[in-house]
This record gives structure tokens, C-alpha cells and sequence, in this order.
């Protein structure tokens, strides 16, 4: 048995106890204030009843019927609970105003019972109170909230009550019936107070501030460019949250995934009871560069592409680009690919853009090899380490691998340049290795230099 259960059962004994008290003692004394409160105290004791069943029922996990919960069963017993509150707000109101119009035959006796039972209903109230709002807060139960609600106010209407015996007491008979009427008003505040609340959850009335406070976290997680719109709404204990944010259209998948798994733990750390549901939408940014935008189409078309060129002439812009495809599709079908391509790019950027393609073949897969020969590597590495020589800002050869596959041989290899030379220096020297060694050995398919930062050189 969880906390909200053994709340609304506590609840429950102590409703029943009062109300068998109360009603004895309001038909010993003919007591309309203390009868009102028994009648409260019954409808109290109903409404724990069905708190109690509907904590049981709310705490079900969802199921193919019910695919958010069940927790708006809390919401439709706290709405019948409202019902009965103003049913027996207005009889309350009819009775005492037939006594002060001096039309009831009941004689008020205010005795010790009386003053007793008050008293004793005070203080069961304050308790219960504190400790339904407790679990209720603790839980998020609007069910337990509504309980505790009614416990306070039925605590104040006690109160009245009481004050009602003392001016009997004093020789006032009327002031029980003004007492009543005193109850009545605590009665219908309770179920206006509730029924609003309890209208607001099954409008699906979204709570105050929390939209706010998401798109206020939402807006604090890298990566995440404008927060779209924010939907919020209670079903019990969980608040149901739809979530739509922008993200710049040319992050990969990967990032994508983590920026929403970011906003996530960002929510639900301030709203733990959150269940969240976020859509990511993409965006152009306004300072995309051309060839991110170009990179981002052909991502988009699933193709590969590199060495993406762009030039501003005169009167418009030119972009030229490597385009990778299988090395085994017909000409044909490689060109239409292509073409595709170049029409996107258009539609991108406009139909004045020059686009022109290179179609190459995308290396294999997994293409079988097989290291080379002892003698073959040393031959290589020689070929490598002269050729190193007449380059100015690179030497240092080393990590010299050569495998031999069905498309030829493929060597790799690392070398030291100078490290105050440019990205494009580096690649101009390394790359002259690379078609030198191959114009030294036709048998080599592909070579793969890396530039490592050389210790002490100076440029040559």
C-alpha cells in the first residue's frame, strides 16, 4: 500500500467516526448547524470513499484503452465530490432560513455533547488536513488535494458552529441557524474552489506558468535555435508535455539526438513528473555558408560529396563539387544522379547558379587485403623517404604500411612538416609525395599520407 492509499483510508475512519458523532449529537440537541456538518461530514465521508478508490484506479499504468493513464479518474471524482458539496450547500441554506423565518418546530439545545463533538471535529480536521495536503503535494494528487481542501474548510466551518452553540448558550436560539448559514458559505467556497480546479484538469486548461518555465529551459540548451511551441496538461500526477523546438537543418543526426536527449534531462529535472514528448524541426540559419548548403542538400539526397568549390562571379554564383556514387552503376544512372543534384542545388540557391559535378567511383566498402611483403615495405619506405627529401618542410617518413589488395596496392604513411605552414601548404606537399610515389610505382592504387607537426623545423 503506497502513501496516497494509506492517506485516503486514514481519511476514510476518521469521516465515519464524525459523522456518526455528529449526526447523534445534532438529532439529541435539534441542532441545524451540527446536523449541516454531519450531512458535510457524510458527503465527506463518500467523497474518501471514492478518493481512495480513485487513487487506486489513477496509480494503473497506461494500457491500449487508456494510452495516457489514468490519473483524470481523480479529476471526475473531485468533479462529483463539487456536485455534492453545492446539493448540500443548498439545503443547508433552505433549512436555516425556514428556522429564521420561524417555521421549524426544533428546539436548540447547546450541551457539553454538543460543545464536545465540536471541539473534538476542530482538531481531527487540523490533522487530517496537514497530512492529506502533505501526500498530496508530495504526489501530485488532485484527489488527496481535494480531501485536504474540504478538511480545512470543514475545520473554519466548525468553528462557526461552535460560535453558533455559544450564542445558543447565551440565550440566542437563532444563532444556530446563522451558524448554518456560516457553513453553507464555507460549503459552496470549498465547491467553487474545487470545481474550478477540477473543470480546468478535464479542459485540459494548461497549469499556470509551466509553458513558460519549458520554453524558459528549453531555451537555455545549446543547439536548440527558437522553441516552436509548448503544450502542457495535468492528468493526475503526470503533466503531459508536447514540446516543438528548432534546430539549424545542417547538424547531423547524431547531434540532433543529443540535443533532444539534453532538453529532456533539462525538463525533467525541474518537473520531474514531466512526460515529454519534443519535436525537432530544422532550420535555415542565416549564416549558413554556400557550401554548407550544398553539403546539406546532398546529405539530404543521401549522396556524398567533397572538395565542394564555390566562386562569386560578376553576375552569379558557381559551385562545382565531387559527387561519389558505386563504382559498378552504368554511366547512365550515375550522370541522372548527378543531374538531381544539380536541380536541387538550383532550387536552393536559384536558377542563375552554375553548378557543374565530378562523378567518382566511392571506394569499396570493405575491400580484402593483405600486408605486404618485408621486402616491399622497405622498398616503399626508401622510395618515400627521397622523395621526402627534395620536398622542403617535410620529412621525417615513418609508419610506412603497404597492403596488397584486387585493386592494386595501398599505401599509408606519416611524416613530420613544418608546423608553421598552412593547412593547403601541407596538402600541396603531402599530395606531391603521394602522385610522385605512385608515378615511381604503377602498381600502387591509392596512397594515404598523414602530416604530423615536425619538432625544430624550419621551412625550408
Amino acid at each position: 500500500m503506497n502513501d496516497k492509499e494509506r492517506a485516503a483510508l486514514g481519511s476514510i475512519a476518521a469521516s465515519a467516526g464524525l459523522t456518526l458523532a455528529k449526526a447523534v449529537v445534532g438529532l439529541l440537541t435539534g441542532s441545524l448547524a451540527i446536523l449541516s456538518e454531519a450531512g458535510h461530514s457524510l458527503l465527506d465521508l463518500a467523497a474518501t470513499v471514492m478518493t481512495y478508490v480513485a487513487v487506486r484506479v489513477s496509480g494503473k499504468p497506461a494500457d491500449a484503452e487508456h494510452q495516457y493513464g489514468h490519473g483524470k479518474v481523480e479529476s471526475v471524482t473531485a468533479l462529483i465530490e463539487t456536485g455534492f458539496l453545492f446539493l448540500l450547500a443548498a439545503t443547508v441554506v433552505y433549512e436555516a432560513a425556514q428556522r429564521l423565518a420561524g417555521e421549524s418546530k426544533y428546539a436548540v439545545e447547546a450541551t457539553g455533547a454538543a460543545f464536545a463533538i465540536i471541539v473534538m471535529s476542530i482538531a481531527i480536521d487540523f490533522f487530517r488536513a496537514r497530512a492529506l495536503d502533505r501526500v498530496a503535494k508530495a504526489t501530485s494528487s488532485q484527489a488527496l488535494e481535494a480531501d485536504a481542501l474540504h478538511f480545512g474548510t470543514d475545520m473554519l466551518s466548525s468553528v462557526a458552529v461552535l460560535i453558533g452553540l455559544v450564542g445558543v448558550a447565551l440565550g440566542y436560539p437563532f444563532a444556530d441557524a446563522v451558524a448554518a448559514l456560516v457553513v453553507a458559505v464555507f460549503i459552496g467556497i470549498a465547491g467553487w474552489r474545487l470545481g474550478r480546479r477540477t473543470i480546468d484538469a478535464l479542459t485540459d486548461t494548461a497549469p499556470a506558468g509551466v509553458s513558460e518555465q519549458i520554453a524558459a529551459i528549453a531555451r537555455r540548451v545549446p543547439g536548440i535555435v527558437t522553441v516552436e511551441r509548448v503544450r502542457a496538461r495535468s492528468a493526475g500526477a503526470v503533466l503531459f508535455v508536447d514540446l516543438s523546438v528548432a534546430v539549424s537543418r545542417a547538424l547531423p543526426l547524431d547531434r540532433v539526438t543529443a540535443i533532444k536527449e539534453r532538453l529532456n534531462r533539462a525538463v525533467l529535472g525541474e518537473l520531474p513528473e514531466a512526460e515529454i514528448t519534443v519535436t525537432i524541426e530544422p532550420r535555415a540559419l542565416d549564416d549558413e555558408t554556400v557550401r554548407e548548403r550544398v553539403m546539406l542538400i546532398a546529405r539530404n539526397n543521401g549522396l556524398a560529396v567533397h572538395h565542394v568549390a564555390v566562386q562569386a562571379l560578376a553576375d552569379r554564383l558557381s559551385v562545382s563539387a565531387d559527387l561519389e556514387v558505386e563504382g559498378t552503376l552504368p554511366l547512365l544512372a550515375a550522370h541522372d544522379t548527378a543531374s538531381q543534384l544539380e536541380d536541387a542545388i538550383r532550387d536552393e540557391l536559384g536558377p542563375t547558379v552554375e553548378v557543374e559535378t565530378h562523378i567518382e567511383p566511392l571506394p569499396a566498402a570493405i575491400l580484402a587485403g593483405r600486408d605486404a611483403a618485408d621486402a616491399r615495405v622497405a622498398e616503399i619506405g626508401a622510395a618515400l623517404s627521397a622523395l621526402a627529401a627534395d620536398s622542403a618542410g617535410l620529412n621525417e617518413i615513418h609508419d610506412v604500411r603497404v597492403r596488397e589488395t584486387a585493386d592494386g596496392e595501398i599505401v599509408n604513411f606519416h611524416c613530420r612538416v613544418n608546423p608553421a605552414l598552412s593547412v593547403r601548404a601541407v596538402h600541396d606537399l603531402v599530395d606531391g609525395i603521394e602522385q610522385n610515389l605512385r608515378r615511381h610505382f604503377p602498381g600502387i592504387a591509392r596512397v594515404i599520407g598523414h602530416a604530423e607537426p615536425g619538432r625544430d623545423m624550419k621551412e625550408g
